[in-house]
């Protein structure tokens, strides 16, 4: 949504944010200026929907095209929060007496200048042209395979459903050739819905054995294809294997080297939704995959609001909310056929900055009453898995032990009568009764959950034993795609809702003790849908680059923890089943069943160690 269509609809708002935008560009920030609000006098900054449709209108604007971490939309938000914590007098205790707590992160995989591809036969070798024949797809590693040449249809093992591409055919040293897709095409609702991403049919041959893996373009030539664009994907890694995408043509020539047609070989699988396999006689491939990964940097956002009691202004409140995007589309767009277009993520999540930045600007015209400190941290890279959060309680710029609470925002911008979530009200005594004090003058309806982990930044801090509150009005019909628009925010509604903050901090603030901890029970019943029948009880450290999925934490009373698995274990496979990352654990769970003891082989201060565990059925409650 461009700022001129909006300059048609509601010119005045929208000079407003066209003024920001200049402001913030300069160095300079009129936010609650030019709202007629004076920040520095007490009592006086209200917390206001048009404030928030304001602040929403600018982190959602074409300009910034989507505020993908690492990007200058991004820098440009972050200087427009920083510059709003500037106006407020909090104090920056980021870089260099910024309020810039920066880091880097792996932004993309990009092709390195080694990509060769040769078709070896007995009439003799062919050489294929890079870009126009193949590319390496960004999940792959570097190196070089020779071998024969194994088609497997779309690559899919499911013996839950009685299909199985590979059969009984050798796999183990083979370079396999796989289609895109599968029986049911791209069906969102197909029965093989979760077994047609490139990285399960990666996971799935190098697992068999595979030296590396081919996928077949839908497009003649392999740069032209969706496959191509896939983007660096942090929790997956690299495939351990090299992984190539051979256009349209230059998969029918190396078939027709075997006497096989792609064409004929396609009607003949969506025809009788049979596997095929077979080696292609007489052929071998040899393949050298070369990639490089470009590192970017990019920052959370961090002030602080002292608190006046001598004694208690040590103890910290955090207020968080993430003001990263998905740029221009990507691995995780809902609409991959609009990439390239910018997702503004207006509820996801200019919405929980707007909040933010409206919290911070109230409590700091009551600061002096504040007897704790509050530290506010506009996170990044959310979305390529709570890396700004994660980074944050490994490197906190003010002790985690005197962090008392954590509210998040995430998504709060559509308000509607079912009313806003509040997850992680388990992890504390204190939180029933503060919300129900709290929300006694707002009126919200609230739909509690007692689970602290979740897909948010309030997960970091759970993890480190902090009570948490995370606020979310749900997911809607535009979430991660162009849709997300500033015009479809419920500016009253958010407006309630950090009210209803405003009051839960004011009321932890006049308590003479901070909040007690506890480990709050798992919501199975959300987990059911998620596609897993048994419950093991781990977190996976989503944020964690190692080999193999480290434990970020374990459900107190599961059979991870009757097994003892501790967190900061590394584990390495269940089963026969290999675990480089995030996916292999997911499709390994996917495959696991109750009561059925499995072996899990975990890495624990540098010993390789193995636990058995007995997976449970999971139950709605």
């Amino acid at each position: 949504m461009s700022l001129t269509h909006l300059r048609a609809r509601v010119p005045c708002c929208v000079l407003k944010a066209l003024a920001i935008l200049v402001l913030v560009i300069s160095g300079g920030f009129l936010g609650p200026r030019i709202l007629g609000e004076d920040p520095k006098r007490e009592g006086s900054a209200a917390i206001t929907a048009e404030e928030i449709r304001a602040h929403v209108r600018f982190l959602a604007s074409d300009e910034l095209e989507g505020r993908e971490a690492g990007t200058e939309g991004a820098e440009q938000a972050a200087r427009y929060i920083a510059s709003a914590f500037r106006a407020y007098e909090l104090r920056p205790l980021g870089d260099g007496g910024t309020f810039e707590q920066r880091f880097s992160f792996v932004a993309r995989v990009v092709p390195g200048p080694m990509n060769r591809l040769r078709l070896r036969t007995e009439a003799g070798e062919r050489e294929f042209a890079f870009r126009r024949d193949f590319v390496p797809l960004a999940l792959s590693s570097r190196g070089a395979v020779e071998g024969e040449v194994l088609f497997a249809g779309y690559g899919i093992f499911a013996p839950e459903l009685g299909y199985d591409d590979y059969g009984s055919t050798q796999v183990s040293g083979k370079i396999v050739l796989v289609l895109d897709g599968s029986p049911d095409g791209q069906d969102p609702h197909g029965r093989f819905q979760d077994h047609r991403a490139p990285q399960r049919k990666i996971a799935t041959a190098r697992e068999k054995g595979a030296r590396g893996i081919l996928f077949i373009a839908a497009e003649e030539k392999a740069e032209d294809d969706r496959l191509a664009a896939l983007r660096y994907d942090p929790m997956f890694g690299e495939a351990g294997i090299p992984v190539l995408l051979l256009g349209r043509a230059a998969a029918s020539e190396v078939l027709r080297a075997a006497g096989k047609d792609l064409a004929e070989l396609e009607r003949s699988l969506a025809s009788t939704v049979r596997p095929r396999s077979f080696v292609l006689s007489g052929v071998r491939l040899a393949v050298h995959a070369d990639v490089e990964r470009e590192m970017r940097q990019t920052a959370n956002v961090v002030g602080l609001l002292e608190g006046s009691d001598p004694m208690l202004k040590d103890e910290i409140i955090v207020i968080g909310a993430h003001y990263d995007h998905l740029g221009r589309g990507g691995v995780s767009s809902l609409a991959p056929h609009r990439t390239g277009e910018v997702h503004n993520g207006a509820d996801d999540n200019a919405s929980g900055i707007a909040g933010l930045l409206e919290l911070a600007q109230a409590l700091a015209a009551t600061r002096a009453s504040l007897r704790r400190s509050v530290l506010f941290i506009a996170f990044s890279a959310e979305e390529m898995g709570l890396l700004g959060s994660n980074h944050y309680v490994k490197h906190p710029l003010l002790p985690l032990e005197r962090t008392i609470a954590m509210f998040n925002f995430d998504m709060i911008g559509r308000l509607r009568e079912s009313g806003v979530l509040v997850y992680g009200v388990g992890t504390s005594p204190f939180w029933q009764v503060a919300l129900e004090r709290a929300n006694a003058s707002v009126r919200l309806n609230l739909r509690v959950r007692d689970d602290g982990v979740g897909p948010s930044d309030h997960t970091s801090f759970y993890l480190k034993d902090i009570p948490v509150l995370h606020f979310f009005t749900g997911v809607h019909e535009d979430y991660h795609k162009p849709s997300d628009d500033a015009e479809k925010i419920n500016a009253e509604g958010a407006q309630r809702i950090v009210s209803l903050a405003y009051e839960l901090v004011r009321e932890l603030d006049r308590q003479p003790t901070r909040p007690a901890f506890v480990h709050a029970r798992e919501e199975r019943r959300e987990a059911i849908a998620s596609g897993f029948r048994v419950y093991i009880g781990t977190i996976p450290d989503y944020a964690e680059s190692v080999e193999g999925v480290k434990i970020a934490g374990v459900r107190p009373g599961s059979p991870a923890e009757r097994a003892g698995m501790r967190t900061g274990d590394v584990i390495l496979r269940i089963g026969r089943r290999e675990i480089r990352n995030v996916y292999d654990y997911t499709y390994a769970l996917q495959e696991l069943k109750d009561g059925e003891e499995v072996e899990f082989v975990i890495l624990r201060g540098g010993e390789r160690l193995s636990l058995k565990v007995v997976p449970e059925r999971r139950r709605a409650f």
